[in-house]
This record gives C-alpha cells, sequence and structure tokens, in this order.
C-alpha cells in the first residue's frame, strides 16, 4: 500500500481525530464544501433551465428562423404574400441543421363578444405546422386539426380565456378588417383547446387558426402564405446556419433568427451565464478558503507526527502527500453531502414544482431546472482539483517544520 495513503488512512481513522481541537473546524471545512457545490448546483441547473424554457417558448411561437418577404414591414401582420412553391419546402435539404419547416400567416383580428372585445393576432397555420411545442402548453381541450377540410377550431390561450370568460368549446365572432370605406369581415370560430406558455407577451397576442382562413381574407391564391418558420438542431448553431439559410433563399425574401428579432430577451437571459460564473467563483473561493483554514489546523495539530517522520528520513512531499490525501478525503465527503441535498433540492423542484416564480418578470409560473450528469460530473471535478491547487500552497508550511523543534511541541 502507498505510504502517504496509509498514513492519512490511520490518521482519519483514529478516535481522537474525531474528538480532536480540530474536529469543530475540519467540520465547517466539509459544510463549506457542501453548501458551496448545493449552490452551484443550484445555479447553474436553474439558469440553464430558464434560458431554455423562455427560448422554447419564443421559438414556439416563431420558429428558429422567419423567412419573410423583403417588402414586410416589422409589424405582426402578414402583408406582402410569398409563393409556397420554393426550393426550401417542405425540406430545407440545402442546408446542414434544418429539421423543419412550416408555412404561416397573420391577421389582425378583434374578438367581440356581448360585452367586451379583444384585440388579437390570428396566427394561421396548415397541416405541416409543428405541434409539439403546443402539447406541452395545452392545459384544456385538444389541439386543433388542420389536416382535412376547412375548419372554424381554434387554440386560444389561457390569457385571452380568462379575460373574456372563454371555455372550451364556446363559439364567438371575430371581426376582420376590410380596405378603407368597406365593413369589416365577420367570422365564426370554435375554442377547441385552450394553452398556456407562461410567457404573457405572446400569450396575449396570438389566437391560432387555420391557415385556409387567412388566405380567403386576403384573398390569396391557395398556394401564397405569409412566411416560413424554420425549425434547426442544435441552437448553438442558430446564428451560422441563420446565414445560410439567408443564402440559400431567394434575393427577394429575408431571413432573420429570433435572436435577432427578440434581442432584448435573448440579451436578458445571457445575464444568467455571467451570474452564474460569479457565483461558481465565489463559492469555490469560499470552500478553499475553509479548507486552507482546516488544513493549517490539522498540520498545527500534527506537528509532533510531521517531526518523527522528518527524523526518520520522510521527505518533505511525502508528508505533504499525507495531508492532502487528507484534505481530499474531507473535499469528497463534502462533495457527497452537497451533491446528495443539492441534486434531491433539483429534482424535487422538477418534479414537484415547489417554488414558483412570477410569469410577469420571468415567463415562467415555476422555477425550471435543468439537471444533466455532464455539468455535475465537470463541476464536481473542477470543483476538487480546484480546492486541492489551493491546498498545496499552505501545505508548504510542512517544509519549515524543524524536526527537533517539532518533537518537543506540546
Amino acid at each position: 500500500m502507498n505510504f502517504e495513503l496509509f498514513i492519512a488512512k490511520r490518521i482519519i481513522g483514529n478516535k481522537t481525530y474525531k474528538s480532536s481541537v480540530s474536529a469543530p473546524i475540519i467540520k465547517i471545512g466539509i459544510a463549506a464544501i457542501a453548501i458551496g457545490i448545493i449552490v452551484m448546483l443550484i445555479a447553474i441547473a436553474t439558469g440553464l433551465g430558464l434560458q431554455q424554457k423562455i427560448r422554447d417558448k419564443v421559438v414556439a411561437f416563431n420558429g428558429h428562423i422567419e423567412i419573410t418577404n423583403y417588402d414586410t414591414n416589422a409589424s405582426d401582420e402578414s402583408q406582402v404574400p410569398i409563393s409556397i412553391d420554393q426550393d426550401f419546402y417542405p425540406n430545407f435539404n440545402s442546408v446542414e441543421g434544418v429539421n423543419h419547416v412550416q408555412a404561416v400567416a397573420t391577421k389582425f383580428a378583434i374578438i367581440r363578444t356581448k360585452t367586451d372585445f379583444e384585440g388579437v393576432v390570428v396566427k394561421g397555420v396548415g397541416a405541416d405546422y409543428n405541434w409539439d411545442y403546443f402539447e406541452e402548453f395545452l392545459v384544456e381541450g385538444q389541439l386543433p386539426d388542420y389536416t382535412q377540410k376547412r375548419n372554424e377550431d381554434v387554440l386560444i390561450s389561457s390569457y385571452l380565456a380568462n379575460r373574456l370568460n372563454f371555455k372550451v368549446g364556446d363559439k364567438f365572432q371575430t371581426l376582420f378588417a376590410e380596405q378603407e370605406d368597406k365593413l369589416p369581415r365577420i367570422m365564426n370560430l370554435k375554442i377547441v383547446g385552450i394553452y398556456n406558455s407562461g410567457f404573457q407577451e405572446l400569450d396575449e397576442k396570438f389566437l391560432l387558426a387555420d391557415l385556409r382562413h387567412i388566405q380567403r381574407l386576403n384573398k390569396w391564391k391557395s398556394d401564397q402564405i405569409g412566411n416560413f418558420e424554420v425549425f434547426i438542431d442544435d441552437f448553438s448553431e442558430i446564428d451560422t446556419i441563420s446565414q445560410q439559410v439567408y443564402k440559400n433563399t431567394d434575393s427577394h425574401l429575408n431571413a432573420i433568427s429570433i435572436t435577432q428579432k427578440f434581442y432584448t430577451i435573448f440579451e436578458w437571459i445571457k445575464i444568467f451565464d455571467k451570474n452564474t460564473y460569479g457565483i461558481i467563483a465565489i463559492m469555490i473561493i469560499v470552500a478553499g478558503i475553509n479548507m486552507i483554514t482546516a488544513l493549517l489546523v490539522l498540520i498545527l495539530e500534527r506537528t509532533q507526527m510531521i517531526g518523527i517522520l522528518k527524523a526518520l528520513g520522510s521527505s518533505n512531499w511525502t508528508i505533504r502527500k499525507i495531508f492532502l490525501y487528507n484534505a481530499s478525503y474531507l473535499i469528497g465527503l463534502g462533495l457527497f453531502w452537497g451533491n446528495l441535498i443539492g441534486l434531491g433540492l433539483l429534482f424535487a423542484q422538477k418534479y414537484l414544482k415547489l417554488f414558483p416564480l412570477n410569469p410577469d418578470t420571468y415567463y415562467v409560473s415555476t422555477a425550471p431546472v435543468y439537471i444533466s450528469w455532464d455539468y455535475v460530473l465537470l463541476l464536481n471535478i473542477g470543483t476538487f482539483l480546484a480546492c486541492l491547487l489551493m491546498l498545496l500552497i499552505p501545505s508548504v508550511i510542512i517544509s519549515k517544520i524543524s524536526p527537533v523543534k517539532a518533537m518537543r511541541f506540546d
């Protein structure tokens, strides 16, 4: 057996070690490591979780990349139609990383009831629409089916349903503006499902209906739509793929990513990364300082043992390794308890939704968590190595201890 490891184990297993003067300080050091890893796990998991949730909500309503006509202004209403007969539709084979393209169109409307009215953007979608995101948002009823003949079924947000006292199965009138000197067009729609994305800025605006209604109201042909929504596999590649999509579309079409369209939101969620890095740095420093204190007390308490080992011919590095092995055990103990408690809290939040958030501020109703064993493993390895490297400096004090004075030390 390794000599240094053998001595370190004897020290750790010694009963007097657990009741010595250094015991409370060692416990504080272990607690600092555990608390540090708990805070870091929560910071990373909630930061990544919040970023992904907000990102997915924006993607659900807009796709990753929007292809529009250059003549269309920045409004939410589709104005200049695009032919659906494009080389990239329905499959964008010329750009790697694109997994889906769907055709949509939008039009302003006013929902009118006997006692109230509300302005909305009716988003027309067709048989090619990707409902995966809205399956998660659905809170009541079912998703509409536009794969058959044209129908009046719509999906409305719980925000609008609550404001207008709607429920699944209700029918209501919607007014669409016509050209000047013409009365608005009235259309009766039926609610088949209610969704809640938690993103009020979008929930209060969008109502999903059959694309063919928008085409009919705008007097467009069946092969004309408002814009294309492009979905990609890897969000981290969105800027690169967006440029490739732009290059592979006709000159009269523009391609813009959601990070450009919703620049403020995505710049805001980038701040989470900076906050997370700051928390990790502070926690590692605090944990390291506590472990340095514990190691110094251990060295001071074992001064006579150090003197005896030196007198028997042990080198300074050999003795330093004994204490570093000892410190490694304490760090490992702190990491074990920190991971046990930290991951326990994260899984509890993920499945039990213990901590709510204000959706008006954070765009989500509960604190989301993203758990990946990749970052958990990297965080543990990084914390262990950082603390161990910090302990190399105070362990140098061992080389300053004189064997004669150490054996007389009491």
